[in-house]
């Protein structure tokens, strides 16, 4: 395969035809379900499939490949493209999704999470990032290989319509089309994050979600601070020491044995080597306050903090006024939503129910404390790389970024991993994704780094070619 070519080729498409489809795309609010339940009333999520489709189709003859929307009553369309292959054997599944996450405040001026806005490589907007590039990634990919004849085994692109709010849907459609899918021995997930905009960055796992709500009652109404203080003890307080029983108040560390795993060896050097290449952007990425420092000083350790170990976020609170609107009240109770990222390697249905014993045990003071975990989601972690791809992933980011592939995991969670993982248990992964450094994935000015998204796609084409060998 000549390299020039195929980056001419993909320049030329992302240029001519992506990017401006994407600038389409951005302008349509086509939240997913969980944000937009009348979704299928509003009918943005169609507006979104039929330009997804519109210009799939006119791409198909080319590859002479087949698509079709599927639909069923009550849940979100998905769109199934099949490529033959020119080499027989079984099948890669390339997965996107096109949903969105809701609008979020604290954009730029000028720019909104339905203004798509063009400034040098980045487009800003909901949606181009995470993840309405993937399709086009995926079918440009797979073009630029018949631009010069490289040959490569059948493709599948699903794109799917839940993800964002937690692939409700994707099991339904994975399951019935089982038969028309095949047997898949190469898995390319287009839908996570980057390092930096340098290399082709490798996700190698993804931790798991519990969550839930947290309540302590203490009385039946507000009483005067001045009169009960120091008699009624306060909800807050006792919230307090009952999330001392999850973490270290101190240091963050979780202290639940349940929650934590043994980190593998393998992840550990990954690790190291991602920390080296990062640098400091480990956490100088992240929008501290003025004098703010990192949890810790070692690269790698906080590295795997974001990737390996447990850490509990308090993400909302119920029960108490805004400061301005607040009287000498004692308050009658306190409600906290927590966010548990777990390893990857735990069980989330039993540390969302380990969690539910822990801080509901022999409430301080007889306080009535309740928690109420909301679905439980499990991590993922990548099977070992196999020979060939390791070589293929190498050859591709030195071909493609002039610098050798990073392994790192994600500290977030891409629901249907872990499913995919047990629906195919003897494919290989490549899972990564043009989320780099202040891309803001979910948060106000996010962008899609073009540049990238044309790097990612000429990996893909390079990854593809090398399967059709093996």
């Amino acid at each position: 395969m000549s390299h020039a070519q195929l980056r001419s080729f993909t320049d030329q498409i992302w240029n001519d035809e992506i990017v401006p489809t994407l600038v389409e795309y951005i302008a349509i609010p086509n939240k997913s379900p969980s944000f937009d339940p009348d979704w299928e009333k509003h009918g943005h999520m169609e507006r979104a499939v039929q330009l997804f489709v519109s210009w799939a189709e006119k791409k198909l003859p080319a590859l002479n490949a087949t698509l079709s929307v599927e639909r069923a009553p009550g849940r979100t369309p998905l769109i199934f493209i099949d490529v033959p292959g020119s080499v027989s054997g079984d099948t890669v599944l390339l997965y996107g999704h096109l949903d969105k996450q809701p609008e979020m405040t604290g954009w730029a001026d000028g720019k909104g999470p339905w203004i798509p806005v063009l400034e040098g490589d980045k487009l800003y907007g909901r949606g181009g990032a995470d993840d309405g590039y993937a399709m086009f990634g995926a079918l440009g990919a797979l073009l630029a290989l018949k631009d010069q004849g490289v040959p490569h085994k059948r493709a599948v692109i699903v794109i799917e319509a839940s993800e964002e709010s937690g692939s409700p849907d994707l099991p339904f459609y994975m399951d019935a089309l089982a038969d028309r899918i095949g047997k898949v021995s190469l898995v390319v997930c287009l839908d996570s994050g980057c390092g930096d905009y340098e290399r082709l960055w490798l996700t190698t796992s993804l931790r798991g979600l519990v969550g839930g709500v947290l309540r302590v009652d203490v009385l039946n109404e507000g009483v005067h601070s001045g009169d009960a203080s120091g008699v009624v003890p306060s909800s807050f307080r006792i919230l307090r020491q009952v999330l001392a029983r999850l973490e270290n108040i101190e240091t963050g560390e979780v202290v639940v044995d349940e929650l934590k795993a043994k980190i593998p060896d393998e992840r550990v050097r990954q690790a190291k080597v991602a920390a080296q290449a990062l640098g400091d952007q480990v956490y100088a990425k992240f929008p501290f306050v003025d004098g703010m420092k990192p949890a810790g000083t070692d690269l790698a350790e906080l590295v795997l903090n974001r990737t390996w170990r447990p850490a509990l976020s308090v993400t909302g609170f119920a029960g108490a006024p805004a400061p301005q609107d607040a009287g000498n009240v004692l308050r009658p109770f306190t409600e906290a939503k927590l966010s548990m990222r777990i390893p990857p390697t735990v069980d989330a249905v039993q540390a969302s129910k380990r969690m539910k014993e822990i801080v509901e045990r022999d409430p301080p003071y007889g306080a009535r404390v309740t928690y109420e975990g909301e679905k439980a989601g499990s991590g993922w972690n990548a099977p070992p790389t196999a020979a060939w791809l390791e070589a293929a992933l190498e050859d591709a980011s030195h071909a493609a970024f002039g610098k050798p592939v990073a392994m790192m995991g994600e500290g977030g969670s891409i629901p249907f991993m872990g499913m995919l993982g047990e629906k195919f248990p003897e494919a290989q992964f490549v899972v990564t994704g043009v989320l780099g450094p202040h891309s803001n994935a979910h948060g106000p000015n996010e962008f899609l780094h073009i540049p990238t998204g044309k790097r990612v796609t000429e990996v893909v084409a390079r990854v593809v070619a090398a399967h059709a060998s093996h």
